[in-house]
């Protein structure tokens, strides 16, 4: 059960646009927000921030940052933002047959070894301690220049915010991610218990 109960989406009207993007990027406006909203300021600047770091106009994938947050948060052992994450991967264009093969990225066809390097780069990069080292970024670098090392990092480093957000408030999970982390996530442990509203 959530230590903190999120406000109602109408409870800052001023916040509507911001909440408005999310709705777009999720499908609904995370419970994560609704309690951040306390503080308008803090949401605001959480916006222009992902706005920044998920720019569809980067050098990187939309879909393949969701899955450097998701790496991140699994590395963090934030289930809430590990189910987020593979939603928002999904509505940016990855398949449901590579969602389905996240447990596998290492072996599965589905992923290149430029995304298999990136990927390894973000769960060391969320771990703490940090697990970042020379071969982790010398086998990065085979694949990706400075700029777009700097922008997959944006990604980790945003759900770093969101995993301690979320893990310390037990941040409550919405309907379709908690679905696509038990069929998803579940095989690989996952339990979003820590989320439910039933303790």
């Amino acid at each position: 059960m959530a230590f903190l109960e999120p406000l109602p989406a109408d409870a800052t009207p001023e916040l509507a646009e911001t909440f408005d993007h999310f709705r777009e990027i999720l499908g609904f406006v995370p419970n994560s927000l609704l309690t951040m909203q306390r503080k308008p300021e803090i949401v605001r600047a959480f916006g222009q921030l992902t706005s920044a770091i998920m720019d569809p106009g980067g050098s990187i994938d939309p879909g393949l940052k969701r899955l450097l947050a998701h790496f991140a948060s699994r590395a963090s052992g934030c289930q809430y933002c590990q189910a987020h994450s593979l939603i928002a991967a999904g509505i940016s264009g990855v398949s449901q047959e590579k969602l389905d093969a996240i447990w596998d990225y290492q072996s599965s066809p589905l992923y290149s070894e430029a995304e298999r390097a990136a990927l390894d780069f973000a769960l060391a990069a969320g771990s703490v301690p940090n697990g970042v080292d020379h071969d982790v970024i010398a086998r990065l670098r085979q694949h990706w220049d400075e700029d777009q090392v700097v922008e997959m990092l944006g990604a980790v480093c945003l759900y770093g915010f969101l995993n301690r957000w979320n893990d310390s408030l037990a941040t409550e999970l919405e309907d379709s991610p908690r679905a696509l982390g038990e069929r998803v996530l579940g095989r690989g442990g996952w339990t979003g218990e820590r989320h439910r509203r039933d303790p």
